[in-house]
């Protein structure tokens, strides 16, 4: 008997399961409704010719019963710009997909423009049409297509480049010994990944206040990750031995220092004897160092090198240098793309540097001086200053009115001389969280520089007789 009543119990129980089954089963034939995540599918500026990043919607059926989507199709067909896959299936109408209740499949979609002869960034649309139970929806794209000139791979003589269309670089571009590339004011250089400029002649970035020049990667989605300053997206600018009377001027370098393939990871890097004026312009984010030189020549004026993984300036194998009225920072910031700021210094300074048991080694000449510029950031050592124990290379730096950072005094038996400097004086940056290295009231950088005949500051404002150290005159 107490065997019969489980049995019962047991059928009773299953068939409650199974009309229950049958119940959620059931396809809803008539009526219903779709609902979706975003209500305009939209890219960022995406270069024609490349495919721009995939992107993503969900397509919700908020009822109790499955539904029977009976097309997802582009309005274009394959006309479209668009590519879409649809969990899983890709073509530009996919039919008769089944949602479950209360579930929801992806939408996967790319855009690939092709070039027209627009200069300005121009809009290219379509719609998703979906359909189900004989009720249309329609989820827009959008997206905006930006023609450029592509440099891929190419070896370049004497040429100045034009600012109607921006450049993107794509694998390396070549400036040749004894040929000269100008890239004047306004123009915007996209760099592809891991993508470089190496400069056997020279390389003039003639840039001003009012209309820049920058280098970036050409990744314009990074907005729409939250994210758009993401370091190492390419490699750098490198000057090797022959080259010659470089020029940088109102330039910005951003997002780069990418060591793939063996290249060493900075934004710029000097080979020896190399050359390069540098003014009023800005590198952050490298993923390596800002500035590194091998035993290059350079002179520095009114340039802002911050938020690096290693040094914003390495000098190693000597050379011969002149800094005025610059700031170097390193912080740790968090973020996506946040480097952190644990060991490196942010200046080191010495006549020879090591690669693996071979020392190479150079003179730092005399002349090499610093003066007006400030070395701060989020370890107790922002200074490194360091000499080879030999007679074959020489190590001469004069330091002056500068603000650094530094736990012991600078060694004195080196070839060091120092005038009025600050140690371990706060600069008081106005927010270098937000990367605001202007400096605020009270400043001891304020009115402690020395005249020199740099008589404005990064952002084109006079100074004063009595000069602020770093790249900003305070306001």
């Amino acid at each position: 008997m107490k065997f019969r009543i489980i049995l019962i119990i047991a059928s009773a129980i299953a068939f409650t399961f199974s009309l229950s089954a049958c119940k959620k089963e059931k396809l809803l034939t008539t009526g219903g409704e779709l609902t979706f995540s975003v209500d305009t599918l939209s890219f960022d500026t995406v270069f024609t010719q490349f495919a721009s990043f995939t992107t993503e919607f969900k397509i919700y059926n908020p009822q109790n019963q499955k539904v029977n989507i009976s097309s997802i199709r582009l309005e274009k067909g394959d006309n479209s710009f668009f590519k879409v896959n649809v969990n899983g299936i890709s073509g530009s109408n996919v039919q008769n997909m089944e949602l479950a209740a209360k579930d929801s499949l992806y939408v996967f979609a790319t855009v690939n423009i092709d070039p027209t002869n627009e200069n300005n960034p121009f809009v290219v649309e379509d719609r998703m049409i979906i359909t189900m139970n004989g009720k249309e929806y329609s989820v827009p794209f959008r997206a905006f297509g930006q023609n450029a000139y592509y440099i891929i791979n190419q070896r370049l003589n004497t040429q100045t480049w034009k600012t109607d269309k921006p450049y993107v670089v794509v694998s390396s571009a070549q400036v040749d010994s004894n040929q000269t590339l100008t890239i004047p004011a306004g123009c915007r250089v996209y760099m592809h990944g891991d993508s470089r400029l190496f400069v056997f002649g020279t390389l003039k970035v003639l840039g001003t206040k009012t209309d820049s020049v920058l280098f970036r990667g050409d990744r314009l989605d990074r907005d729409y990750f939250a994210n758009k300053d993401f370091a190492g997206e390419w490699g750098g600018l490198y000057f090797f031995s022959s080259s010659k009377d470089n020029v940088i001027d109102h330039a910005v370098i951003k997002n780069c220092g990418n060591g793939a393939f063996g290249a060493t990871p900075a934004a710029i890097q000097l080979d020896p004897n190399a050359t390069l004026s540098m003014s009023n312009s800005v590198i952050y984010n490298s993923i390596g160092h800002g500035l590194l030189s091998f035993g290059g020549g350079f002179v520095m004026e009114n340039c802002l090198i911050h938020s690096c993984g290693a040094q914003a300036l390495a000098v190693l194998q000597g050379g011969l240098f002149d800094i005025n009225h610059c700031t170097f920072a390193l912080h740790s910031i968090g973020g996506i793309s946040g480097l952190k700021h644990v060991d490196n210094p942010a200046v080191a300074i010495q006549n020879f540097f090591k690669a693996g048991e071979t020392v190479y080694a150079g003179s730092l000449l005399k002349g090499s001086r610093m003066r007006n510029s400030i070395i701060w950031g989020g370890i107790e050592t922002e200074l490194h200053c360091s000499k080879l124990n030999s007679n074959e290379v020489t190590f001469d730096l004069e330091i002056s009115n500068c603000i650094y950072k530094r736990k012991e005094t600078l060694p004195t038996d080196i070839g060091i001389v120092e005038n009025n400097n600050k140690r371990n004086e706060d600069p008081l940056f106005e927010n270098y969280q937000s990367w605001n290295y202007r400096l605020k009231s009270g400043s001891p950088a304020i009115n402690a520089g020395i005249s020199t005949d740099l008589t404005t500051d990064l952002d084109g404002k006079s100074r004063d007789a009595n000069p602020d150290m770093g790249c900003y005159e305070f306001r």
